[in-house]
């Protein structure tokens, strides 16, 4: 069985996007591109939402610095709202439960997947038990006033255990962990 990342960036609030900020809160260091374009799981299969294909396939028509080697990738796309067929390459457009496709494609997969923001199909992803890995890239910025997207709102309790960590030019924060759903608070 495939293991399945989910992978979030976010401010220091717990923001997946803000208004009027640009991409990455405009802190995409070298060194966080390097990691990036190094890492093992780059081209694996992404799945998403379709408020997150909306975003990210218009920044890649739109040339945003990062997004084009997101063109190559195998892309599962979860929606009832989107019409076949997708206009962005190499993506499939599923109207099954989400659930049921992912436990199949973990087993059916030669490949690790990973999400690419989609904050309710990973919250509904963890519910059933499906996700190995939760890797978070958390930028210096709070943004309260303009922030949106708080990815972890509506989420069960959830224990989590560290096995990565990396601080990006003395600035931006990887952490990595491994997931564990909790009925609820530790000794209640």
């Amino acid at each position: 069985m495939q293991a399945l990342t989910i992978d979030f960036i976010c401010s220091l609030d717990g923001y997946a996007s803000a208004t009027g900020w640009p991409g990455w809160w405009g802190l995409e260091s070298p060194e966080y591109l390097q990691w990036l374009d190094e890492q093992p799981d780059k081209d694996a299969p992404l799945l998403m939402g379709a408020r997150t294909y909306r975003v990210m396939s218009a920044l890649t028509a739109e040339g945003e610095p990062g997004t084009d080697v997101l063109d190559g990738i195998r892309k599962h796309v979860f929606s009832a709202t989107l019409q076949e067929p997708l206009a962005w390459v190499n993506s499939t457009l599923v109207r099954t439960d989400a659930v049921e496709y992912v436990r199949a494609l973990k087993e059916e997969s030669d490949r690790p997947l990973r999400t690419i923001g989609s904050i309710a199909l990973s919250r509904s992803l963890l519910m059933a038990g499906l996700v190995d890995r939760y890797r978070l890239v958390i930028f210096p910025v709070i943004t309260g006033a303009t922030g949106h997207e708080r990815i972890f709102d509506g989420y069960p309790d959830v224990a989590m255990d560290l096995v990565e960590s990396r601080t990006f030019d003395r600035r931006t924060q990887l952490l990595e962990y491994v997931p564990t759903v909790l009925d609820g608070p530790p000794g209640a």
